[in-house]
């Protein structure tokens, strides 16, 4: 018994001393222009998505349909989300181009049976993403009306988008940047 003791508690030291010999030693590669390896990028995202679904499985989704919400959502997404996440005919900013990982683009998705989930990222960020936590700024309600508006924003021309931009008193949206200018998009798989 006192073999198999001492084998673990060697066991233990050694696989600590390789960790700490691995965080010092400088071969991981933590620049944001070098995307994950398969492995690594795949575990990183099932362990960010099981946390979340675990974190938000008791939240409760209110109605996102009120067009006064959907409007109030605008404004908060026009002036945080769309320098990284984009708009109906407006890409991604350069900053959102050079993140690791590339934040999804929001208006081609609408998950309404993911509410909850995407209630919680907007609320609490995801570490070491660039997502910020904007519960630390924003209400409840403030961030249930970002949630209308991205519900309701793949429906959204670019014109409607505008539109509605306008009717809010907001400035027009940024164009899309010029792929020539900046370098192609970053490619990325969501």
């Amino acid at each position: 018994m006192k073999t198999v003791l001492l084998t673990v508690v060697a066991v233990l030291a050694i696989l600590c001393l390789a960790g700490a010999a691995f965080v010092h030693s400088g071969i991981y590669d933590v620049a944001a222009s070098t995307p994950e390896s398969g492995l690594v990028g795949a575990m990183l995202h099932q362990t960010m998505h099981s946390s979340v679904e675990r974190r938000s499985k008791d939240i409760q989704v209110p109605r996102l349909d009120d067009p006064d919400m959907v409007r109030r959502g605008l404004i908060h997404y026009y002036e945080m989300c769309v320098v990284c996440h984009g708009a109906p005919g407006v890409k991604p900013s350069e900053i959102a181009q050079g993140l690791n990982p590339y934040p999804p683009e929001l208006a081609e998705k609408s998950e309404p049976d993911e509410a909850a989930e995407w209630f919680w990222i907007v609320k609490h960020g995801i570490r070491m993403t660039g997502m910020p936590a904007f519960g630390v700024t924003h209400s409840d309600e403030e961030i249930w009306a970002i949630l209308a508006f991205l519900q309701a924003m793949p429906k959204l021309s670019p014109e409607q988008y505008q539109k509605m931009i306008q009717e809010v008193g907001l400035e027009e949206a940024i164009p899309p940047v010029a792929s020539e200018e900046h370098g192609e998009a970053h490619e990325h798989a969501h």
